[in-house]
C-alpha cells in the first residue's frame, strides 16, 4: 500500500494526467476489494471480544450465588455454601464439554423429532474449524463454547441456595452432574437449539428466564419437597425465622449478580452490534431497577416495613423477569416488568412459607415464579411483528414444568433412596461447614449452635 501511494505521489508530481488517471482508478479499485473482507474481519474480532466478555461476566455471577447465598444462611453453614457454588461452575463446564453442547446445540443430528438430538460425546464438532453454523460464522467454536458452557451450571447454582443448610454435599454433587448433564441442555435445546419450541410455538426466551432460571426453579422446587424444612423453621403452627449471618456478603453477591447479568443478557445478543447490545443493557437495568422498587413497596404493604432482605430479592426478580424479553420489549415495558416482579418476590416468600416450603435464600420466588412471570410478559408486551404470542409462552412454559420437575423429582428420590439426601439430625444442628467439611468459615466463631 505504501508503495502504491509512492507511485501515486510521483505520478502527480510529474502531472502524468492520464496515467494519474487510470492509476487512481486502479487504486480505488484495489483498496475497494479487501474492504469487505476487512470488515468482515472487524465486525468477526468485535462478535468475539464481546461474546468472550460476557461469558467472563456469567462466570463472575457464581461469586454472586455464592456471597448471596452464604450471606443468607447461617454462619454454621458458611463454608457448605460457599463449597456448593464453588464446584458447581467447574461440574457444569465439564459436563457441558462431555455432552451438553451435543445435546442443545445438535444441529442436524436429531433423534426424537425435533425433542432430542445428540452431536456426539465429546465437543460434538471438530474443535479445530473457525466458527460454526449455527450462529452464521460469526464466532470461533471456542468463542460460543465458552460462552455457552458458562450459563450451564447456573441452573443447579439455583438448587444450592434452596436446599441449602441440610442437603448432603455428595447429593447436591451427583444431582448437578445429572441435570446439568442431561436435563438442562435436552430443554434448553428446544428453544435456542433449533427445537420444537422454537420451531412451532415460535416461544421466545432471550436469555433464559425459563432455560435458565426456572429449569433451575423447578429442580429447587422438587429438592425442597423432598428434604423438608430445616429444624426450627416451622414450630407449633407457625414460621419461625431463621436469619442469615451477613447482609454484608448477600449485598455483595447481589451487585456481583447485577454486574454479572449485563453479560448474561448482553452476551446473549450474540453480536458484537453496539446498538442492540445497548438497547438490551438499559432494559436489563431497567428491569432490575424497577424490581427494587416493586419489592420496597410490597414490603412495606405486606410487611409494615423494609425488610433489606425483600429488597436484594426484588432485584434479583427484576432481573430475572426481564431475562426473557430483554431484546423485544420496550423500555416502559421492562420497567413495568421489573416492577411486577420484584413486587411478587415477598407475597411469593410468604406463601412459599404458608405452605411449609422452606427456601433459605427465596430462590423459589425468585427464579422459578419471576421465570414463569418474565416468560410470559414475552408474550404480553412484544411487539405484534415479533410474532410472540402468549399461548406460545404458555406453552413453553408448561412443557419446561412438565419435564424438569417431575425428573428433578426422580432424581432427588433415586438419591435418597439410595446414598441418602440429608444429613443428621446433630449434624444439621451442629452446622454443615463441622460435619460435611470438617472446618469452619469464621475460625473459632462457633462449636455448637443452631446459628
Amino acid at each position: 500500500m505504501i508503495m502504491r501511494k509512492n507511485c501515486w505521489t510521483l505520478l502527480a508530481a510529474l502531472g502524468g494526467a492520464a496515467c494519474a488517471a487510470g492509476d487512481e482508478i486502479g487504486t480505488l479499485t484495489a483498496s475497494a476489494a479487501p474492504a469487505v473482507p476487512a470488515a468482515a474481519e472487524a465486525l468477526f474480532t468485535a462478535n468475539n471480544i464481546w461474546i468472550l466478555i460476557g461469558g467472563m461476566l456469567v462466570f463472575l455471577m457464581h461469586l454472586g450465588f455464592a456471597t448471596v447465598e452464604s450471606g443468607l444462611c447461617r454462619a454454621k453453614n458458611c463454608t457448605n455454601v460457599l463449597f456448593k457454588n464453588t464446584i458447581t461452575p467447574p461440574l457444569g463446564f465439564l459436563t457441558y464439554a462431555l455432552c451438553g453442547f451435543s445435546l442443545m446445540y445438535p444441529g442436524t443430528d436429531w433423534v426424537v423429532g425435533r425433542v432430542i438430538g445428540f452431536a456426539g460425546f465429546g465437543m460434538g464438532a471438530d474443535p479445530a474449524q473457525a466458527a460454526i453454523d449455527y450462529n452464521g460464522g460469526n464466532f470461533t467454536y471456542w468463542s460460543d463454547f465458552f460462552f455457552q458452557g458458562m450459563f450451564a451450571a447456573t441452573a443447579a447454582t439455583i438448587v444450592s441456595g434452596a436446599v441449602a443448610e441440610r442437603i448432603k454435599i455428595s447429593a447436591y454433587t451427583v444431582f448437578t452432574l445429572i441435570y446439568v448433564a442431561l436435563v438442562y441442555p435436552i430443554v434448553g435445546s428446544w428453544g435456542w437449539g433449533g427445537g420444537w419450541l422454537g420451531e412451532s410455538f415460535h416461544f421466545h426466551d432471550f436469555a433464559g428466564s425459563t432455560f435458565v432460571h426456572s429449569v433451575g426453579g423447578w429442580a429447587a422446587l422438587a429438592g425442597v419437597l423432598l428434604l423438608g424444612p430445616r429444624i426450627g423453621k416451622y414450630a407449633n403452627g407457625r414460621v419461625c425465622s431463621l436469619p442469615g449471618h451477613s447482609m454484608p456478603l448477600a449485598t455483595i453477591g447481589v451487585f456481583c449478580l447485577w454486574l454479572g447479568w449485563f453479560g448474561f443478557n448482553g452476551g446473549s445478543v450474540l453480536s458484537g452490534d453496539p446498538t442492540q447490545i445497548s438497547y438490551v443493557l438499559c432494559t436489563t437495568m431497567f428491569g432490575a431497577s424497577a424490581g427494587i422498587m416493586g419489592a420496597l413497596l410490597s414490603s412495606f404493604l405486606f410487611l409494615h416495613k423494609p425488610d433489606f432482605s425483600m429488597i436484594l430479592n426484588g432485584c434479583l426478580a427484576g432481573l430475572v423477569a426481564i431475562t426473557a424479553g430483554a431484546d423485544c420489549v420496550s423500555p416502559l415495558a421492562s420497567i413495568l416488568i421489573g416492577l411486577v416482579g420484584g413486587f411478587i418476590v415477598v407475597p411469593a416468600v410468604l406463601l412459599f412459607d404458608r405452605l411449609r416450603l422452606d427456601d433459605p435464600v427465596g430462590a423459589l420466588s425468585v427464579h422459578l415464579v419471576n421465570g414463569i412471570w418474565g416468560t410470559l410478559a414475552v408474550g404480553i408486551f412484544a411487539a405484534a411483528e415479533t410474532g410472540y404470542t402468549l399461548f406460545g409462552q404458555l406453552v413453553g412454559v408448561v412443557a419446561i414444568a412438565a419435564v424438569c420437575f417431575p425428573s428433578s423429582l426422580l432424581i432427588f428420590f433415586a438419591i435418597k433412596k439410595s446414598m441418602g439426601l440429608r444429613v443428621s439430625e446433630e449434624e444439621e444442628l451442629r452446622g454443615l461447614d463441622i460435619g460435611e467439611h470438617g472446618m469452619e468459615a469464621y475460625a473459632g466463631f462457633q462449636i455448637f449452635t443452631n446459628q
